[in-house]
């Protein structure tokens, strides 16, 4: 792709999948079903929530468990976990075919709730930084209220911080599943007033979706194309579509 200055611009593709531990909606966990949505989407970096690792093996005559299947597709993996329990773990997990450079994870837990937590995470390639961060919040309206408040404090921090070293923050893209039913619900508006929004999609259910829990945030990038996840395969391999953009830097500060 070109810049209109005849000049290479550089696309980066996201997604955002909530994979329900591989169950599906017919409840069964298929690990091929996942492992083939995530083939057709084929993107630089992949957010995905809801996931057991190691991950439950399928039968030993078909596959390996998942993660060392999503790692031969050329993504290095980066865990979120929000809850363990004996030798698995469960929550976010970020993977990226671009060099992960700098990572953090951050609690989002509220007291009395389910465990929440971000992904932070610093890529580069070719030159082109690009900041990434992954979360799954939770059901509650005021537990998600105060997770947005966190997830804007977050984001002031980066710019601030790559401010000291840079005129510009590099690029920035903030995706997952933020359990926010309306497309333009007011509990987002802290993040809508420092990002820039991919236009909501309802991906929820999966079969037939009407809510758009799966969002994504972006600063630094121009969007050039976005959509959910089509066929049969995404309408039953969990009970969300993934969530997919790809975005074009003109140069390293985004602009």
């Amino acid at each position: 792709m070109k810049t209109e200055g005849g000049g290479e611009a550089r696309v980066l593709s996201v997604a955002s999948y909530n994979i329900h531990r591989g169950i599906g909606s017919d409840r069964r966990r298929d690990w091929e079903r996942i492992l083939a949505v995530i083939q057709a989407l084929d993107t630089d970096v992949l957010a995905l929530q809801e996931v057991e690792t190691p991950a439950e093996p399928a039968p030993a005559a078909t596959t390996l468990a998942l993660l060392p299947r999503l790692t031969a597709l050329g993504y290095e993996p980066l865990l979120g976990p929000t809850l363990r329990t004996g030798s698995n773990h469960y929550g976010n997990l970020l993977l990226s075919r671009w060099p992960i450079k700098a990572r953090r994870l951050i609690d989002l837990s509220v007291p009395g709730r389910e465990p929440r937590g971000l992904i932070e995470a610093e890529l580069e390639q070719h030159g082109q930084r690009v900041g990434v961060m992954a979360t799954h919040l939770g059901l509650g309206i005021g537990e998600r209220r105060v997770q947005v408040e966190r997830l804007a404090a977050r984001i002031d921090q980066w710019r601030s911080g790559a401010s000291a070293a840079a005129s510009l923050a590099p690029p920035l893209v903030l995706l997952g599943d933020f359990n926010h039913a309306c497309a333009w619900s007011p509990g987002l508006w802290p993040l809508r007033r420092r990002l820039s929004v991919v236009s909501a999609r309802a991906t929820f259910p999966a079969r037939w979706p009407l809510l758009a829990l799966d969002r994504m945030f972006y600063s630094g990038l121009q969007l050039a194309a976005g959509g959910i996840g089509r066929g049969s395969i995404s309408r039953h391999a969990s009970d969300h579509r993934p969530l997919w953009a790809r975005f074009v830097a003109l140069s390293q500060n985004g602009q």
